[in-house]
């Protein structure tokens, strides 16, 4: 029996490896390698990735966009190392802070600014990457 499973194990091996040196021709449209090569360019190029950020500020109306500012320079005031960002989206005006490359890395900073933020949290964003340190 053990001499019939290591004869059968041989012959698959010597099967596999035979199959290994052939050469496989590979057909396919022009347009195919235009789009690999422009995928290829665009990752080399991309200025941002998935990430996380905190939300500081939410609101929409007709004040909403002097509140936002508002919320964005005395954030800037307060913590002059982190970036913040007001966006719009119709009809919310937001700031969130942050370039954080992990859930984990948000929420740490999150519990720091809780105090003053309380109903700030986390949320995933395209982030600016930051230095590896």
């Amino acid at each position: 029996m053990y001499r019939l499973i290591t004869t059968l194990l041989l012959v698959l091996l010597i099967s596999s490896v035979h199959a290994q040196n052939e050469q496989a021709e590979l057909i396919q449209d022009k347009k195919v390698e235009l789009l690999v090569d422009k995928h290829i360019f665009l990752n080399r190029h991309q200025f941002t990735l998935t990430g996380w950020r905190i939300q500081i500020f939410f609101d929409s109306g007709v004040s909403s966009k002097k509140k936002a500012s508002d919320a964005l320079r005395h954030f800037n005031d307060r913590y002059p190392e982190t970036e913040a960002y007001l966006s719009f989206k119709e009809p919310y005006y937001r700031v969130r802070v942050g370039d954080f490359r992990s859930r984990l890395e948000a929420e740490g900073f999150l519990r720091r600014i809780q105090i003053e933020y309380p109903n700030a949290f986390a949320t995933n964003d395209f982030i600016n990457p930051p230095p590896i340190e």
